[in-house]
């Protein structure tokens, strides 16, 4: 079962960092009528998001291949979305306008790429120490 541990990982975050690029490079770049069904998005979070999308997906080749660099890039893409979540903080503090959604998804988003990154850590980084 250990061995497929990461083909495990790989698949879910792969799947979530494919997700993330589609619907943030939709946005972005006003595919499929997405812009509008977003209403009030705000656009730095969008493309923190498309970032941290690139990043999952060469995280899911790093958990295949054992690289020791994969947790950096997750412990990359959340302090990416956290500092994003603090603009959106202050975004909102302002006066600007955003959806409530947004903040429950950059919990979210958050807290998933931070397992992830805790996820690598114990399973690559730590035995590579």
């Amino acid at each position: 079962m250990k061995k497929y541990i990461p083909y495990i990982l790989s698949t879910l975050l792969a799947g979530f960092g494919l997700l993330t690029l589609f619907l943030s490079t939709s946005v972005i770049f006003d595919l499929f009528g997405i812009r509008a069904k977003e209403g009030n998005y705000v656009l730095f979070v969008v493309w923190s998001n498309f970032i941290s999308s690139i990043l999952y997906l060469f995280a899911a080749y790093g958990f295949i291949k054992n690289k020791k660099w994969t947790a950096t890039l997750l412990g990359i893409s959340t302090l990416i979305l956290i500092g994003a979540f603090i603009g959106l903080k202050s975004h909102i503090n302002s006066g600007g306008i955003y959806e409530t959604k947004t903040v429950g998804a950059m919990i979210f988003r958050i807290s998933v790429t931070f397992v992830f990154a805790i996820l690598a850590y114990f399973t690559i980084t730590k035995k590579k120490l």
